[in-house]
């Protein structure tokens, strides 16, 4: 009993014997000796997986159908026979969930997805409060990578007086990490009431989120001299000396313009490590966007497009209401997404953008 369309069907049968080498492949003592190789390897029989196990339980639930049927038209008692009619009707079902499932697995994969990701968060209209808003993401992002079991590390903060940020830069490591965030870029409104407003107006603020794929040195090429690299003290929360020698680190990127300055760690060694991890992954989420914007069909999709002036979501206090404005999602429980319960707010974003690129393939 075939049901899906042919070209479907070979494409999960070539990907089914490709895994299959693939597993032999890590099996072969001679790919164990090549690491680099052997986690190559491994890596594309991992996002396999999920398909080939997929499209087989499809292939086994279409033979228990065929058996069914099989048993409807053929089966003498009435009572052996309405059980096969109900058990075909449920088969039938699970066919469709299968392949609708293995659909949106045969959709090509973001190759960024499985990236790190380096979060640049901004304060910006509303000042304090936009500043102790920014805290308060930087918070929820942490948690959310925690919940995940992923690592945070702070990059480079410019904290205020009163515990907020005016920006912060942190890097998020973990498997996924870039399919679960990318949808966070743009600006974010908070609506409430300020802890400095004594007449208990409620005011509104923005926020930016900047969320960029980890670039590896090799990707990108910085030659020493394209950089001009510059050497300050360290300033503290309103401007005090904290370090008496220059530790802080200002790299200009010359043929872009683009400065990134850290100055959080100890040493100048470190700060400038953790600037050119910043500058790389900024100059490739340059290269990529010259690239989308040369090629004339590639299309750019309304859910994680990351432009920057888009307001994607509202962060309402009074009605403990975050709602998602992309996808017109409404979610009355604020204070668990801002302790990092936001699975099923990246959930409805990566349904929405799957819904879309299906409809673009139909």
């Amino acid at each position: 009993m075939t049901r899906m369309d042919s070209r479907m069907q070979a494409r999960l049968e070539a990907a089914e014997a490709r895994f299959e080498a693939l597993s032999a492949a890590m099996a072969d003592p001679a790919v164990h000796s090549d690491r680099a190789r052997y986690q190559q390897i491994a890596r594309e029989f991992s996002g396999l997986d999920l398909t080939v196990s997929r499209f087989r339980a499809y292939r086994a639930a279409c033979r228990d159908a065929e058996e069914a049927e099989v048993m409807v038209r053929e089966e003498a008692d009435p009572e052996l026979r309405d059980l096969a009619k109900s058990e075909a009707a449920q088969l039938r079902e699970v066919l469709d969930d299968l392949e609708e499932e293995l659909r949106v697995l045969l959709l090509p994969r973001d190759p960024r997805d499985d990236r790190n990701v380096i979060v640049e968060i901004r304060a910006g209209t509303g000042g304090d409060e936009a500043a102790l808003f920014a805290g308060d993401l930087l918070r929820m992002y942490s948690r959310y990578a925690e919940l995940r079991r992923w690592k945070s590390e702070v990059l480079s903060a410019n904290a205020t007086g009163i515990g907020g940020f005016k920006e912060v830069i942190f890097a998020i490591t973990g498997r996924g990490a870039y399919s679960r965030l990318k949808y966070e870029s743009g600006v974010h409104r908070v609506q409430r009431v300020p802890v400095t407003e004594a007449s208990g107006r409620i005011h509104t603020s923005t926020v930016t989120v900047a969320v960029l794929p980890e670039a590896e040195e090799v990707e990108v090429t910085i030659r020493p001299d394209e950089i001009d690299v510059g050497t300050y003290r360290a300033g503290g929360a309103g401007g005090q000396n904290v370090n008496k020698v220059e530790t802080a680190v200002r790299i200009r990127h010359i043929p872009t313009g683009i400065v990134v300055a850290c100055q959080d760690e100890r040493s100048q060694f470190q700060n400038r490590e953790k600037a050119m991890r910043i500058l790389r992954a900024h100059l490739l989420e340059r290269a990529e966007q010259e690239q989308a914007e040369a090629i004339a069909q590639e299309r750019r999709l309304q859910v994680g497009t990351g432009v920057r002036s888009e307001k994607v979501r509202t962060y309402n206090f009074p009605q403990n209401r975050m709602t998602d404005h992309r996808i017109g999602l409404s979610l009355h429980r604020l204070d668990a997404i801002l302790d990092g319960d936001m699975d099923e707010v990246v959930d409805a974003l990566t349904a929405a953008e799957e819904t879309e690129r299906l409809t673009a393939v139909d």
